[in-house]
């Protein structure tokens, strides 16, 4: 071969083939072959750079560790179980993701290697993305539809993190792209988005008139507090409702395998009314969920009325009692458990809330409003329609911290100086909710209680003085 083709640099040997000039070394006993160019003295200086680097022990900075998709999917998902500690819940979803992505290449015609992987295969992938037809909620028996165009960004997404993290970790060439990079997914618009429904207040009226009175204090509760039906689900007595002070404190429970979705934490002030109705709706229970199930209190649950204390201490005797029994990675199961526990508290489950939400959304002429989740829409346009200040929007929701810059609604560092006074949060809160339908509701309803409190007093005063009517009656009375 003749020096036109070929030259050596230290320990680094570089070729031609065709136009393209390529690099050969060993490092740590492998081979290395990697593209380096067209242009001969810049392949010169890359090869110069890289036997400096192998000289000093230092990783070549042409080198990559090629490993196929599948392999990549399985560490990028270790590192969130074991680095990042990601929910379970959004590991799950990542898992879902990249499965799309997995079957795509396992039907054949697509490079199952990280790094051949181009742009062209992404387009492609996206064409299979849009031809899938899958169940909205994962269930097996559930009618089938095409992909949504959030739902398929969603994956292309997710799939583009996942290709950062192979460039991290040097599985893709040095000169390579994130092959979703290329694609624009950002420019991907959504056309068939599913609409947001509104309630109006009239039908707001209805749906509180429609609530029994097992429902009423849930339904008021997500209308005034805006709460995610999952963090209302996992409320404790007396933990998160301090009725003292006004206060709802929304916090995580990671030793009862529960945590907020931000993992920010936030305390909602109370409106008195609502004081009013959790004060009668807790009665004289002093532990356990906020809200239970139906009839749990005559149901005789294993953890019916414990303390938070008591219910972490069962779900670690479950746990180690299962740890020997059942070959299970230990987040699983730790999750299996709690969800165990939760149920035997009396909890109520987010997915029979949903049944109970659609059953009164029929009931108003309302059956395309199916998640309890619109409530939590409306309580953030209720705070938009009184002005409320943004910072305490975002406290209030729930969102991501003020001061990212994701969140930080481009107030930049001012969001990270403002501290929000609770008397501040309390009164505009509270200014928000002056008219609110739920607010009026309630002091119905409350109405209604104190009246019919007020005849069933009297009438077994009535029934009393029936029943020792007689020759002794004046004594009787009399005491």
């Amino acid at each position: 071969m003749s020096s036109k083709t070929l030259f050596r640099v230290g320990d680094v040997s570089c070729y031609l083939r065709g136009r393209v000039w390529y690099l050969r070394y060993q490092e740590h006993g492998r081979r290395r072959q990697v593209r380096a160019g067209t242009d001969r003295d810049a392949v010169r200086r890359l090869a110069a750079e890289v036997n400096t680097q192998l000289a000093y022990g230092i990783a070549a900075s042409t080198s990559f560790e090629p490993i196929t998709i599948a392999q990549l999917r399985s560490g990028w998902l270790e590192h969130h179980e074991n680095v990042l500690r990601s929910s379970v819940a959004t590991i799950s979803r990542y898992r879902t993701a990249t499965r799309h992505l997995i079957t795509f290449i396992e039907a054949g015609g697509v490079p199952q290697k990280v790094a051949p992987f181009t742009a062209v295969q992404a387009e492609r992938f996206v064409h299979y993305l849009r031809s899938l037809e899958v169940s909205p909620n994962g269930h097996a028996n559930a009618s089938r539809r095409r992909l949504r165009d959030k739902g398929l960004k969603f994956v292309l997404e997710v799939c583009r993190t996942m290709f950062n993290f192979a460039l991290k970790r040097r599985h893709l060439p040095p000169y390579a792209n994130n092959p979703f990079t290329l694609i624009d997914i950002d420019r991907i618009p959504v056309e068939d988005a599913k609409p947001f429904v509104d309630l109006p207040t009239e039908k707001q009226c209805e749906l509180l008139m429609a609530c029994d009175e097992w429902a009423f204090p849930i339904i008021a509760t997500l209308m005034l507090t805006g709460v995610r039906p999952g963090e209302l689900t996992h409320l404790l007595v007396p933990d998160d409702l301090d009725l003292t002070g006004g206060w709802l404190h929304i916090r995580n429970k990671p030793e009862l395998d529960w945590q907020v979705k931000t993992r920010n934490e936030r305390s909602i002030p109370l409106h008195p009314q609502l004081i009013l109705l959790l004060r009668k709706h807790v009665g004289i229970r002093r532990s356990g969920p906020l809200f239970t199930r139906r009839g749990v209190v005559c149901s005789g649950l294993p953890l019916t009325g414990r303390t938070r204390a008591a219910l972490v201490a069962e779900l670690n005797l479950r746990v180690e009692a299962a740890v020997q029994a059942v070959d299970q990675p230990p987040r699983l199961l730790r999750q299996r458990h709690a969800k165990n526990v939760w149920r035997d508290a009396g909890a109520v489950r987010p997915d029979k809330l949903r049944e109970a939400f659609m059953k009164l959304t029929a009931q108003i002429g309302m059956p395309e409003v199916t998640t309890p989740k619109t409530l939590r829409h409306l309580f953030a346009t209720t705070l938009q329609d009184a002005n409320t200040d943004p910072l305490i929007r975002n406290q209030l929701m729930g969102h991501s911290a003020a001061g990212l810059p994701s969140a930080s609604g481009g107030l930049g560092m001012t969001s990270v100086y403002t501290h929000t006074r609770p008397e501040t949060l309390r009164r505009q809160l509270m200014e928000a909710l002056q008219d609110h339908p739920a607010v009026h509701a309630i002091e119905d309803r409350l109405s209604r209680y104190a009246a019919q409190a007020t005849r069933t007093q009297n009438g077994s005063s009535r029934c009393s003085i029936v029943a020792i009517s007689g020759p002794n009656a004046s004594d009787a009375i009399a005491v």
